[in-house]
């Protein structure tokens, strides 16, 4: 007879699951308020009413002074890619070696329109230097655009210092903190950001729904014309979506510091049991790093394989970034850290989040030496 365990999901920071809160908060604009809000009758003005309180939920999760400068997108690379695009006004922006792929990609094509985009390294914890953010700034510098935490390592970045260099040569300043929002405390006023970037479904709303916030008073081209979102953002707006992630942002207002504690606690719990074992190095920084993250690698075996014999266990993680899964290389991340090309590929990223427990974190540090053993073997066979 076949046992199918149930499965452990230690990969929140490719995707959460949507909390039931969200889906049920969700689905009468599914179903009875499915008017568009644009419209002037009752049924549009319902759904309008919708969106705002949602606007002004996910305001408040990041210290907005104004609910209207938060714009909805379909999601958070669009949001990255509305804000770098769209602040592009003079020749020469600035950027980490480290950022997510929505971002380089986007400066990649600023690139290739002639623009000039200067990329900062970081040091072997994945941080970069603020100092060196402003010898790279110039007269003609229309934008900074830094992650808050990364996505593999969880690094922390110095966001406040490299706001305040920003605003003393009053540089447009925007950070991507898709995977911070609603893991760590985060407000907008106090920091200073112009642009900052998130996403729905990295805090258990559904994919498809994302928001950028637009300081008041700062202009940007959009990419989606029409006049939706006060002509900054064109489409009818996904109104099930955006009252989704709205209802997600107040649960994780509520929730933030439970979680942060708990989630702290499985992953120091996790790192213990798993820097027992041999050739095992963590990376990322020690302390100034997400609460819910944590990245290794292993000597002599490959990142993918584990995943593999995880899966076959019925536990999930990653061995690097959802968006590049299939890739060959080794994360550019890791690289610009300075880890080596065959320690890099044997890496793997654990992220907790809602619904994981001690138990399932016990169950892990059972099966996954096992593991490692196995493929070292395969790896390295005895002549």
């Amino acid at each position: 007879m076949t046992v199918t365990l149930p499965t452990v999901y230690f990969d929140h920071n490719a995707t959460t699951p949507v909390r039931p809160e969200v889906l049920s908060g969700m689905l009468p604009y599914l179903k009875r308020y499915f008017g568009n809000p644009n419209s002037a009758y009752r049924l549009g003005q319902e759904t309008r009413r919708a969106v705002e309180k949602a606007r002004a939920q996910v305001s408040s999760l990041i210290g907005a002074q104004y609910p209207d400068e938060i714009v909805f997108t379909s999601c958070g690379s669009e949001s990255d890619a509305f804000a770098i695009q769209g602040a592009a006004v003079k020749k020469h922006l600035i950027t980490s070696r480290i950022e997510h792929d929505a971002v380089l990609e986007s400066f990649k094509l600023l690139e290739a329109r002639g623009f000039e985009v200067d990329y900062v390294g970081v040091d072997r914890y994945g941080r970069v230097d603020p100092e060196e953010i402003r010898r790279f700034l110039r007269p003609d510098t229309c934008l900074v655009s830094i992650m808050f935490a990364n996505n593999e390592v969880g690094t922390l970045q110095p966001i406040h210092e490299i706001d305040r260099i920003c605003r003393e040569k009053g540089v447009l300043f925007h950070t991507d903190a898709v995977q911070a929002v609603g893991k760590i405390p985060i407000s907008v006023r106090e920091l200073g950001a112009d642009l900052l970037s998130l996403s729905g479904h990295k805090l258990n709303a559904p994919k498809g729904i994302g928001a950028l916030y637009i300081r008041r008073g700062v202009r940007l081209s959009p990419l989606v014309t029409g006049h939706q979102e006060k002509e900054r953002r064109g489409g009818t707006e996904n109104v099930a979506g955006i009252v989704a992630l709205g209802t997600a942002c107040a649960l994780a207002q509520n929730e933030m510091q439970k979680h942060s504690v708990e989630f702290l606690r499985l992953r120091k719990h996790l790192e213990v049991g798993i820097l027992k074992l041999p050739g095992v190095r963590l990376n990322g920084h020690p302390d100034l790093r997400l609460p819910n993250t944590a990245h290794f690698s292993f000597e002599g075996v490959d990142g993918h394989a584990l995943v593999v014999g995880l899966d076959l266990e019925g536990i999930c993680v990653s061995s690097g970034p959802a968006c590049s899964t299939g890739s060959v290389d080794p994360s550019h991340v890791l690289r610009a850290m300075g880890i080596a090309p065959a320690l890099a590929k044997g890496s793997l990223r654990f992220s907790v989040g809602w619904g994981n427990s001690m138990e399932e974190v016990e169950r892990f540090l059972e099966v996954f030496p096992k593991i490692l053993e196995k493929q070292r073997r395969v790896l390295s066979p005895r002549s």
